[in-house]
């Protein structure tokens, strides 16, 4: 049987996600996408459409784990952590909501995951993205391709754990 992962990218203005089955052993990504909340709506509105996005995913495609970008914080833009952090404190609700387990991993383990390199540039991230699933090339925004890469960074780091 296999095991369908939801990997979010959480933001207020852009929460990416992605799914991603298990396929018995190879990633085989099954939809990918952006909730988009509207700019002008209040915080309450915003987080609310985004638990109603992710509920409805998480129930029609019975997923299994739920993986979450942590929490970063620079000391030059604090406030950007505290708004990030309420739409992932959406992600974990809905975690415990439904009693998924849940997973976070750092960008930068992330990116080592995908590309081998914890500093690698989006675009190498994508372009990891891209390579790890036979994607052909297409015009993807980073919210949904870092949606994606966590959802496969968990896949890998599962994968060598069992090895």
């Amino acid at each position: 049987m296999s095991l369908i992962s939801l990997g979010v990218d959480p933001g207020l203005y852009k929460t990416g996600y992605a799914l991603i089955d298990d396929n018995k052993g190879k990633p085989k990504l099954l939809e990918a996408g952006l909730i988009k909340p509207k700019s002008k709506d209040g915080l309450d509105n915003r987080l609310f459409l985004i638990y109603t996005e992710l509920s409805k995913i998480i129930e029609e495609f019975k997923v299994g784990i739920l993986i979450v970008e942590e929490l970063y914080s620079h000391y030059a833009h604090p406030k950007t952590a505290i708004l990030m952090g309420h739409a992932r404190g959406v992600v974990c609700m809905l975690a415990a909501q439904y009693k998924i387990p849940l997973y976070g991993y750092s960008a930068t383990m992330v990116k080592k995951l995908i590309t081998g390199n914890g500093r690698a540039t989006k675009e190498q991230v994508r372009r990891g993205v891209f390579y790890s699933l036979n994607l052909r090339e297409q015009s993807i925004i980073s919210d949904v391709s870092d949606a994606i890469a966590i959802a496969l960074a968990h896949f890998y780091s599962e994968t060598r754990m069992k090895v």
